[in-house]
C-alpha cells in the first residue's frame, strides 16, 4: 500500500517513529512532514497529503498535528478525502469498516507511541465492509458533490 504521511511541528516526533513502524510493515512511505520544531501551517500539509489521497496516487494518507483536528478539518476540504482523527481501537476499525476512511488522522500531543503503533495496525489491516455502508459512502460524495439532497 502506498501512505502519504505529513505533520506540522507539533507531530515531527510522532511522524518519524510512524514512518519507521510502516517501512517494518512493508508500507510504501511518502514523507511530507517538516523534520523542525520551528512552527509551520497544517493546513498546506494536509492539503498536499489529501491531494494525494484524492488523486489516487497514495491509496491513503496519515497526518499528525498536536490533537489530529486541525489537520482533519483541513484534508476534508479536499473532494474524496474521508478524514477523521482516532483515539482508540473501536474509532480505528470502525473508521475503515463503516466509513472507508482514507486518511487518519492523529494526535501528536496526546497520544502514545504504543498506542498509536496498535491504531495504525488496525487502521491498515480493517477492509471496507461496503454495503449499507457503500450507500452512506456515496451520499457523502454527493454533499462534495453539491448533489445531496437535505
Amino acid at each position: 500500500m502506498r501512505i502519504a504521511v505529513g505533520s506540522d511541528h507539533r507531530g515531527v516526533h510522532l511522524r518519524v517513529k510512524l514512518v519507521e513502524l510502516l517501512d517494518r510493515l512493508g508500507q510504501q512511505v511518502i514523507d511530507f512532514g517538516t523534520d523542525s520544531q520551528e512552527s509551520v501551517d497544517y493546513p498546506d500539509v494536509a492539503e498536499v497529503v489529501a491531494r494525494k489521497v484524492s488523486s489516487k496516487e497514495v491509496d491513503r494518507g496519515i497526518l499528525i498535528c498536536g490533537t489530529g483536528l486541525g489537520m482533519c478539518i483541513a484534508a476534508n476540504k479536499v473532494p474524496g478525502v474521508r478524514a477523521a482523527p482516532c483515539h482508540d481501537d473501536l474509532t480505528a476499525e470502525l473508521s475503515r469498516r463503516h466509513n472507508d476512511l482514507n486518511v487518519l488522522c492523529l494526535s501528536g500531543d496526546i497520544l502514545g507511541e504504543k498506542l498509536v503503533d496498535r491504531l495504525v495496525e488496525i487502521w491498515l489491516k480493517t477492509e471496507f465492509e461496503g454495503g449499507r455502508h457503500l450507500r452512506r459512502v456515496e451520499k457523502i460524495a454527493a454533499l462534495e458533490n453539491g448533489n445531496g439532497k437535505a
